[in-house]
């Protein structure tokens, strides 16, 4: 155990590193070619209920995302993150003018507070088509490096739990992100597909 975690931590700085030396132009290209690509993929336009990260520095920006899907009329869910013990829920937003009203976290992330009990948890009612999953690090087999919290892990095994079964999961990458392998163990939910942008 000892030695994967030693292995996850080496490999989070490494891709911390190559993140950061993008510039931000670069990173907004990046995103709208990874945007581009979501918007095609059938799971995205078959989809109803999609979970969508809100996007933090080192991450494929989604803010192009939301707005396509509140144009096409889905039901956006938006992760909270409970840093006290570890849980995450998937809450419902309503509009782009609601997303932009959220209060910001320590982590700068912007999520909906805790005593904000009038939103839909995505898996209270009809579950989820479809999470677009953040992450530090990738590698081609779906192998997914987090920021070692656990969150989306134990969320998935939630979602597996629900009668609707696992909802289709995609990642948002840059190409800086991808790597040979990602040391994982049995904890690690792999990733159904991830969209970076490649040569074709």
């Amino acid at each position: 155990m000892a030695a994967l975690r030693a292995a996850k931590q080496t490999l989070r700085k490494e891709i911390k590193r190559r993140v950061a030396a993008l510039s931000n132009e670069e990173k907004q290209r990046q995103s709208l070619v990874v945007s581009q690509k979501l918007f095609r993929h059938p799971k995205y336009v078959s989809c109803n209920r999609i979970a969508v990260f809100l996007s933090m520095d080192d991450e494929v920006l989604t803010n192009e995302i939301i707005k396509d899907v509140f144009k096409w009329g889905k039901s956006c869910f938006i992760p909270r993150y409970n840093s006290s013990n570890r849980h995450m829920d998937m809450l419902q937003l309503n509009s782009l003018q609601d997303m932009e009203m959220l209060p910001m976290t320590s982590w700068n992330i912007q999520q909906p507070t805790e005593d904000d009990h009038s939103r839909e948890e995505a898996l209270a009612a009809g579950g989820l088509d479809l999470i677009l999953m953040p992450g530090l690090g990738f590698d081609k087999m779906g192998k997914r490096l987090g920021r070692g919290k656990g969150y989306y892990d134990t969320y998935l095994e939630r979602c597996i739990r629900h009668p609707k079964g696992k909802p289709y999961t995609i990642a948002l990458a840059f190409k800086e992100q991808l790597c040979q392998e990602i040391p994982v163990d049995d904890n690690d939910v792999l990733i159904d597909e991830i969209l970076y942008e490649d040569d074709d």
